[in-house]
């Protein structure tokens, strides 16, 4: 996508620099930084920091900090080793343990002094596959919002609200929740989105800042209004990302996106999730009881960051001084209250069945392991 006129993944390689280039998103929408990753300690903080967010950017930043590792020591003994200190960043979203586990699995078998370039080729070939499944993602999309939009007066928008931000600076581009609605507007379908707060970290300010900068008409608004825009008519559908999706079709996404599915179901709002199938564990059935939530700072809750009057950017504490903050970074959304899964492949309903239809190879080559 573009920032200012100039063209942008998310990250990227720069051959001149052999390095690895990353959007800091800690300073978005304010300031636009770029940071180069140098070491291994830089891909994790990278990640912990939440300098990269989101599940698909994090496995595609994991696959670059395994060639890092690679061209440093390409030995079985210290890929390992690089496989466990990445593996520990963040636990919930499950593309980081796929594209980890990826690598290892293609690097292994090889010989050593191949191991750096295949590494490289590897992750470049990760982050491009990541860009052409979400493009997918948005034409699969488009013609859910074109069907809304057939049935709507001549003009009328059709009215997204999302949650969290799904979009292309979560992935190396395009996004997962963005993508049916960056292709919407392209295809001159009228739409409008209504971008939650996401609170703790307000990383709907990431989305507002990216529909701005592609002309899409969005309006800002608490984590709470979801339920009242719902009751009220002024929602046609709902379309967030996920971080892990289990095999029977339970999602587990941003914190809050449980509360919007309840709602959206009391009000008979259609509830559709985007993914990639890299982000579908087949290992797990019960979200609720099977994935991990990841228990980030109290700082995140207590405090936060935003643009002073003076024009730069701090952060406040929101809170009596003593008061802890508790911050559950994700929550789970029971399969039943998704009306479907958007996916690379097609849509599908939000279940085993539906899954395994989709992505019957995947399927059956988890149900062998």
């Amino acid at each position: 996508m573009k920032v200012n006129g100039t063209h942008y993944r998310s990250l990227w390689w720069d051959e001149d620099k052999g390095a690895l280039q990353i959007i800091d998103q800690r300073w978005l929408p304010h300031e636009f930084r770029i940071q180069q990753v140098d070491t291994l300690k830089d891909f994790a903080d990278a990640i912990v920091e939440m300098r990269v967010r989101g599940a698909p950017l994090i496995g595609a930043t994991a696959a670059y900090g395994m060639a890092l590792a690679a061209r440093l020591d390409p030995s079985d003994e210290n890929l390992q080793k690089a496989w466990e200190y990445l593996d520990k960043t963040r636990p919930t979203a499950i593309n980081l343990r796929w594209a980890l586990n990826l690598c290892r699995g293609h690097l292994m078998p090889l010989a050593v002094e191949d191991r750096a370039e295949a590494a490289l080729r590897l992750a470049h070939e990760i982050s491009d596959e990541d860009v052409d499944i979400n493009y997918n993602i948005g034409q699969h999309g488009l013609e859910i919002i074109r069907r809304i939009a057939a049935g709507k007066s001549s003009g009328e928008p059709v009215r997204i609200l999302t949650h969290c931000n799904a979009g292309w600076i979560a992935t190396v581009d395009w996004g997962t929740a963005t993508s049916p609605m960056y292709q919407a507007h392209d295809n001159g379908i009228p739409i409008h989105v209504w971008v939650d707060e996401t609170r703790p970290r307000n990383q709907g300010v990431l989305t507002a800042w990216e529909l701005g900068s592609h002309g899409i008409p969005h309006t800002y608004v608490t984590d709470n209004a979801g339920g009242h825009l719902m009751q009220h008519g002024l929602v046609d559908i709902v379309i967030t990302g996920t971080d892990r999706t289990t095999r029977s079709g339970d999602v587990c996404n941003k914190i809050g996106t449980y509360l919007k599915a309840l709602a959206a179901q009391a009000n008979k709002v259609p509830f559709y999730v985007a993914l990639p199938s890299p982000t579908i564990d087949w290992s797990v059935s019960d979200g609720v009881a099977e994935i991990p939530i990841e228990e980030r700072a109290e700082q995140e809750v207590t405090h936060i960051q935003g643009l002073t009057p003076e024009g730069t950017i701090g952060r406040v504490q929101v809170t009596p001084n003593g008061t802890p903050g508790g911050n559950p970074a994700f929550d789970v959304t029971p399969n039943h209250l998704v009306t479907g899964l958007i996916t690379e492949r097609g849509v599908c309903k939000a279940s085993a069945e539906g899954l395994a239809e989709l992505f019957p190879d995947l399927a059956r080559l988890a149900k062998s392991a």
